[in-house]
């Protein structure tokens, strides 16, 4: 062996065969979904035929497998649903190690879940046979377990210089441990040894899950020796597999061999009962349903490895309860579950529910050696429509009052032992004979399923007195394949009609006769009878009105005979569209009394008897001749052919008419009139007209229209001053009317002027006493009543001459008024005492007398004085002039026709005794 070079010897070492593990389960961890292992690693062969099995992967998702779904990545290998990897072709393996991922994942929540597979091709003893160690024996691979403390060398292959370390480790075989041993523990597994440990001090150690990854301490290395243990039992529905790594180092921890693979396997023992997805199964089974039939599938799983014996659940009925009408109705599929019908006579009316007690068991059914665990499954026979109803009696019998509907005749009953208010139990009645007019109709009770035979139309003792009835019952479904209908779902229902008091009837409703208007009084127009229908009775009918808005008509109340009680008016306001519309009553005198309304139509045929009438009744006109005229149009209340065309005419008296009118007919309804002269004064004129209508014989009637004439503008439109001269008034009443209104309009200017001015002086000069000391300007009332003028205590001081004249000699030259005093040497009037007094009342217009005589200035004639400034005076004329004697005499009483505004006018100016 050359220097440097060395060998990895494991040493395998199992403490006892497999034994049978009889004791019970160890404690599992909390439900967690997920596989059971990440990575799980087989060993095959080279060569494996299409569909053999390779492993079964393990996942649980708490709910069992149902849901689960798993794919792969692999185009060579699938996993079916149990979990077990199979190859899907015949494959020849060349690599010594294929990889691949399972996914499994939940169609209810999408999650996913990976795990990675390892397959182990294993080698042959030939491809072992050239390679020699010296001093050492090599292990034969495979799974059976190697002699114990065997070493496990690391792999090496033989080269023209020697042995050397290859560059890719040999595989070493997995190691399997049998779960739930008994140990003792730790138990050794194997050795694992260098053949640099004869050189230098080697130690020894493992990684990986179940190492120094969790679960820690699973196993365990003695550094020194090599040796591997297993600290505990095992329980491959835990964890089937481990994959650790060995490692070799020096004292320095330097590497000293490559980390070698070791996988150990956990060897499956049959300590998991199988167990039943659901405790109770519910399925259902139509009655009457052929051997074979398919009923429901029961499932249960194992933990135990599927792919041995462990695994292998088997399913067998125990019992079925009731055993009736056989004690096996029912057999079920070992393998996959599904429970069939294996005999028949299924009947829901004799038996409607099975209890059946399935077992499961593994170990393949071996019911020696399997563990066994049961459930319930209960099947349901389904209702089919196998019973026909069948009526409880052949004859049913009622009766119905006449002329009533909607009433419930009879109640047919039916006895039906199908499946209450199903549609195999709910019955539909049908009538088959007895009734070729629909006058019955069978409605069916929802709650007792009863028949309610119901009148749809109404029934006439007069022409039915009875009804023989054939009904049949069927279902709302239809029968079973091969079930008859019974000849008891048919019955006869006798149904007898009870005569009423029914009321008269008339049988022309409404009735139009045609007659023309103004029939006189007392006419007999129709006889309006009406029918009892009551044949069978003895009975008379009398009549009545009900309705006659004119009172034009009488009806005998015998036999119905209708005469005029007025002249009938086909222009009336209760003529619509020609017709008179009257309501009569019909009533006989039976018990009870019944009674029955009828229409009369009276269709008026209109005769000429209404003169026509001329629209409209005032116009206007142009008093000389223009385009315009005045339509006229001829209204007539009869209708054709009483009506146009129309001759309108002018008559011949007055003259005037013809003289000073024209009219011309435009079509049959239409005229025009208009002025013949030249010239016609303006004013209100009468004209009169005449309108002949075109009836047989025909009528005339004389129409006047007031015409207002009066002068038009270039347009042809009535002035102002044209409406008003139309309207009577003369030339010489228009110029006085017109006359005062300049003389008002002039008044009211010069007042505005006066005002204007006033104000202006009131700004430019001081009044001749200051009014705020003057108090003479005031207004005094004098017209209260009392006791006469002893009981008013009148302040006589404001008829005194004020005191000072300051403000009288202030003001400036030349603002004064013509009567007022010049400013200079004067008489002096006397003061007025301060305190006034009655009696110096005369003294004080004495004085003033006197002193006005020696007033040089003064007027030569006799004037009032002025006691009160009011201004320089108006600007106005004299309006005396305005005697109303200068307008001469004439005549004003025709101010009397212009209505009462103008009435107190004419008494001013007609010179009347008021």
């Amino acid at each position: 062996m050359t220097a440097g070079s060395g060998v990895f010897l494991v040493l395998l070492s199992l403490s006892g065969a497999l034994r049978a593990h009889n004791g019970g389960l160890t404690a599992r961890e909390t439900c967690k979904a997920g596989f059971s292992e990440d990575d799980y690693t087989a060993l095959i062969s080279q060569n494996i035929l299409e569909g053999e099995k390779v492993l079964k992967v393990k996942f649980s998702s708490c709910l069992g497998t149902k849901g689960t779904q798993y794919e792969t990545n692999s185009l060579d290998f699938k996993v079916g649903a149990d979990g077990t990897v199979f190859a899907t072709r015949e494959l020849q393996i060349p690599s010594e190690q294929v990889a691949f991922t399972v996914t499994a994942w939940d169609r209810q929540t999408a999650e996913r879940w990976d795990a990675v597979v390892r397959l182990l091709v294993a080698q042959t003893s030939s491809a072992h046979s050239g390679h020699k160690q010296r001093g050492k024996k090599s292990a034969a691979p495979g799974p059976a377990q190697p002699p114990s403390d065997t070493p496990l060398p690391w792999p090496q292959h033989q080269s023209a210089h020697g042995l050397r370390r290859q560059k890719r480790d040999w595989v070493i075989p997995p190691i399997n441990v049998p779960e739930n041993s008994r140990g003792p523990f730790p138990q050794q597994l194997v050795r694992i040894r260098s053949d640099k440990d004869n050189d230098i001090p080697i130690r020894y150690s493992v990684t990986g899950v179940g190492a120094d990854q969790p679960p820690m301490e699973v196993f365990s290395i003695d550094s020194m020796s090599g040796r591997m243990y297993v600290t505990r039992p095992m329980d491959r529905e835990e964890r089937a597999s481990y994959h650790l790594r060995a490692h070799a180092v020096d004292m320095n921890g330097n590497k000293v061999e490559n980390p070698i693979d070791l996988y150990i396997y956990v060897i499956d023992m049959n300590d998991n009962r199988p167990e039943f997805l659901n405790q109770l199964y519910n399925g259902s089974v139509d009655e009457g349903s052929k051997p074979g039939t398919y009923v429901m599938t029961v499932t249960a799983n194992d933990a135990d490895d599927g792919t041995t014996a462990n695994g292998m659940v088997r399913y067998r009925i125990v019992t079925q309860t009731p055993q009736s009408p056989s004690q096996n109705m029912f057999t079920i599929n070992s393998e996959t579950g599904d429970i069939v019908t294996v005999a028949a006579g299924l009947d829901r009316e004799k038996v409607q529910q099975y209890t059946v007690i399935i077992q499961a068991t593994d170990m393949e059914g071996n019911l020696n050696y399997g563990l066994s665990n049961t459930a319930t499954a209960i099947i349901t026979v389904t209702d089919v429509n196998d019973n026909p109803p069948e009526f409880t009696a052949s004859t049913y019998a009622g009766e119905v009052p006449e002329n009533r509907v909607e009433t419930v005749v009879a109640n047919l009953t039916v006895v039906d032992r199908d499946q209450p208010h199903s549609p195999n139990w709910n019955a539909v009645y049908r009538i088959i004979s007895g009734d070729p007019s629909g006058h019955f109709s069978i409605r069916t009770d929802p709650v007792t399923n009863e028949g309610m035979v119901t009148v749809a139309k109404a029934v006439d003792y007069e022409l039915n007195r009875a009804f023989m009835l054939t009904v049949m019952v069927s279902n709302q479904a239809p029968l079973a394949s091969g079930i008859q209908m019974s000849f008891q779902s048919t019955a006869g229902v006798t149904i007898s009609v009870v005569d009423i008091n029914e009321a008269p009837y008339f049988p022309s409703n409404h009735k139009l006769i045609r007659l023309e208007e103004g029939v006189p009084s007392g006419t007999v127009l129709t006889t309006f009878s009406a029918v009892d229908p009551d044949r069978f009775m003895q009975q008379a009918v009398r009549y009545s009105k009900l309705s006659d808005p004119a009172n034009w008509l009488h009806v005998n109340a015998t036999n119905g005979q209708i005469s005029t009680a007025a002249v009938l008016d086909r222009e009336s306001l209760y003529i619509k569209n020609n017709v008179y519309e009257a309501t009569f009553l019909a009533a006989d005198n039976g018990v009870p009394p019944a009674s029955g309304t009828g229409t009369l139509q009276i269709y008026l045929i209109d005769i000429n008897d209404n003169a026509p009438e001329l629209l409209p009744k005032e116009a206007q006109i142009c008093e000389r001749p223009s385009l315009t005229a005045i339509n006229i149009t001829a209204a007539d209340a009869d209708v054709d052919p009483n009506v146009g065309p129309y001759v309108f005419e002018l008559p011949f008296v007055p003259a005037s008419v013809r003289r000073n009118w024209t009219i011309s007919r435009l079509n049959g309804d239409y005229a025009q009139l208009s002025l013949r002269i030249l010239y016609l004064e303006a004013g209100m004129y009468d004209v009169p007209i005449t309108v002949t209508d075109s009836g047989n014989p025909p009528l005339s009637n004389t129409s006047v229209i007031k015409v207002k004439v009066c002068p038009c503008d270039e347009n042809g439109d009535c002035t102002a001053i044209g409406a008003v001269a139309a309207a009577g008034l003369g030339t010489g009443a228009i110029v006085a009317i017109l006359l005062c209104i300049v003389i008002l309009l002039t008044m009211v200017l010069l007042f505005v002027l006066w005002m204007k001015r006033r104000e202006k002086e009131r700004h430019t000069k001081q009044l001749l006493i200051d009014p705020e000391d003057d108090v003479r300007d005031n207004i005094l009332k004098y017209d209260e009543e009392g006791g006469g003028e002893e009981d008013q205590d009148y302040d006589l001081s404001q008829l005194q001459q004020p005191e000072a004249m300051e403000h009288v000699l202030s003001k400036a030259p030349g603002v004064r008024r013509v009567d007022e005093r010049p400013v200079g040497a004067e008489p002096q009037y006397p003061v007025r005492p301060v305190v006034p007094h009655p009696g110096d009342i005369g003294d004080f217009i004495n004085e003033g007398l006197r002193a006005a005589d020696n007033d040089p200035t003064a007027p030569p004639y006799d004037s009032l004085l002025v006691f009160d400034y009011e201004g320089s005076g108006s600007t106005a004329g004299s309006v005396s002039s305005l005697n109303s004697s200068s307008s001469g005499d004439q005549d004003y009483d025709y101010l009397n026709d212009w209505g009462p505004r103008f009435k107190k006018l004419a008494d001013m100016y007609g010179g009347g005794e008021d």
